[in-house]
């Protein structure tokens, strides 16, 4: 059974590098880690990255990362997605030298083919996040897909990845909320139902509520698009703003989310396909929301030990 310490960080392809660190420290909050080549490390927290830029011809999630709760579980991790038939791969030395962690294994999710990384042991930096605008970002919170294969995504999720289930909405799922157990946020995971398989957004957490008011004011004075927000939403109880990043990625800050207990969590709710679900304060989501982000297939290269 896999059991999570977190969703630690995610890798976007962007087709201006230089222009997507600018966005993402002086006005997303990251702090810039480091620029090896045609990749770029930016942090939220003392982990050495929460998030990785690449350039790239087109702009879109090329792998999603998870820590693991413990490093003793890793090859019985490693064990279990072999017998799923999976074919994990466990990196070279020199490839988690790199990404500054310990032992690392990759495998590609086998109906969306996103590669899915789990690893333990990220280095940690000397000094604490220190964001470059003042706002404070916690984590990266949760991605959110579309899908044109629905019912197979979320069987993959819930019952290979054990993803555990916070809610779901309509008579027929058309979305579901999944944590990574036993993290207690309310979704690290979201998955609704669209024409294509793609992007929908990827969330990071704010300390405050404040962080969410003053940053309604960077992006208008930075002429960056807001989608939707601040609002809030009914599954998760958080306050939100969606806005985009140069490629027109659609990116949330939210504040606020339901934590589970690991022990006796409340059951799933299904809930009401409605935009009062989506945004209790009546919002509704500019024509650009979650429009951009292809979901980008990597060709795995082995590396020599």
């Amino acid at each position: 059974m896999i059991r999570y310490k977190k969703l630690g960080y995610a890798v976007l392809c962007v087709t201006d590098l230089d222009k997507s660190i600018d966005f993402y420290t002086n006005i997303v909050g990251m702090q810039f880690v480091e620029r090896v080549g045609e990749t770029a490390y930016l942090r939220t927290s003392h982990d050495h990255h929460n998030l990785i830029l690449e350039q790239a011809p087109e702009a879109g999630l090329k792998r999603v990362g998870f820590e693991l709760e413990k490093a003793s579980q890793f090859q019985d991790v490693f064990n279990y997605l072999e017998e799923k038939g999976l074919n994990p791969r466990e990196l070279s030395a020199k490839e988690t030298q790199e990404l500054a962690q310990g032992r690392t294994l990759r495998f590609k999710d086998p109906i969306l083919g996103v590669t899915y990384e789990m690893y333990v042991e990220m280095m940690q930096m000397g000094t604490a996040y220190k964001p470059t605008n003042g706002l404070e970002i916690e984590c990266l919170l949760h991605v959110v897909y579309e899908t044109n294969q629905f019912d197979e995504v979320y069987d993959f999720l819930v019952n290979t990845m054990n993803m555990a289930v916070s809610d779901i909405q309509g008579r027929e799922m058309a979305w579901a909320w999944l944590r990574v157990w036993p993290n207690p946020y309310h979704h690290s995971f979201a998955i609704t139902k669209g024409p294509e398989n793609k992007l929908n957004h990827i969330a990071y957490k704010v300390k405050s509520i404040d962080d969410i008011g003053k940053q309604v004011n960077v992006l208008k004075n930075h002429d960056v698009k807001i989608h939707l927000g601040p609002g809030r939403h009914h599954p998760s109880g958080s306050i939100f703003l969606y806005f985009a990043d140069p490629d027109g990625l659609t990116l949330e800050y939210s504040q606020g989310m339901e934590e589970f207990p690991e022990e006796n969590p409340r059951e799933p709710r299904r809930l009401e396909p409605s935009l009062l679900t989506l945004d209790e304060w009546g919002g509704q989501p500019g024509k650009d929301f979650g429009k951009y982000g292809k979901l980008i297939v990597e060709d795995e290269e082995v590396v020599p030990q």
